[in-house]
């Protein structure tokens, strides 16, 4: 087994903006050396790199792969067993997200949200099995609140995201005792970049539904992934909602 004073080593997926690049500089500040993945986020990719590897030398690389690609998923984890000589964690943040209405489903939209949030997860989960088990590691998955109550005309991302539940349960049965699997299910913290449906009047409902009446920060998303990594070692199998109570009043 690696020793335990080594520093830990994260893969994260879709590690270069809004969330993700919230949980790698979080995870990078806890000491850990990271594989950092994006898909076409390259310039952020590479900033992101440029700036935690100057507080700390030689602490991240960033790879490209998509998702999609089953022969990618298995290369990213040898391309952080080959930097680092371990793997200590494996967070899947990676997501598609946009809505698909009955009557105008097609198979590609299919493909691509339940290949990124389900499929992907899944055999990078597989794939990273053995190093896991190695370091006593564990795997975090980012889910969605909306995972009980799917938002209409989400149909079939939030079949992937609710998938994405089961399998983080499953995944810690079947990886137990040496490997913890766990969740992070976000509620209102970042409003998508390219989508006209989340106007002002949406955004008010939205936070009047929730408790603390406000949103979150990317950053409290970050401090749960930490949390469940490093603080939570006699957790698995478990769901954390980050969503300002919001699941509480729909």
């Amino acid at each position: 087994m690696n020793s335990p004073s080594a520093s830990k080593v994260m893969l994260i997926t879709g590690g270069a903006k809004r969330v993700g690049a919230a949980i790698t500089r979080e995870l990078h500040r806890q000491g850990a050396n990271i594989l950092l993945h994006y898909h076409t986020s390259a310039d952020e990719a590479l900033a992101l790199q440029t700036e935690l590897n100057q507080a700390r030398p030689d602490s991240v690389v960033i790879a490209q792969a998509n998702l999609l690609d089953m022969p990618a998923l298995s290369q990213l984890i040898t391309a952080a067993l080959q930097r680092f000589g371990r793997l200590d964690a494996l967070v899947n943040n990676a997501s598609s997200y946009y809505p698909t209405k009955l009557g105008q489903i097609d198979t590609a939209q299919w493909e691509e949200l339940m290949g990124s949030n389900l499929k992907a997860p899944l055999f990078l989960s597989q794939a990273a099995a053995d190093a896991l088990r190695a370091s006593q590691g564990c795997i975090v998955n980012i889910t969605d609140m909306h995972i009980e109550r799917p938002k209409k005309h989400y149909i079939v991302y939030s079949a992937a995201k609710a998938g994405l539940v089961s399998l983080t349960k499953s995944l810690a049965q079947e990886l137990g005792p040496e490997v913890r699997v766990n969740a992070v299910a976000p509620g209102p913290v970042l409003w998508p970049d390219d989508n006209q449906e989340f106007d002002e009047v949406y955004r008010k409902q939205v936070i009047n539904q929730t408790l603390l009446k406000r949103t979150g920060e990317p950053s409290d998303i970050a401090k749960a992934v930490k949390f469940l990594i490093y603080d939570a070692p006699f957790i698995t199998g478990h769901v954390l909602a980050v969503d300002g109570g919001r699941n509480l009043s729909l």
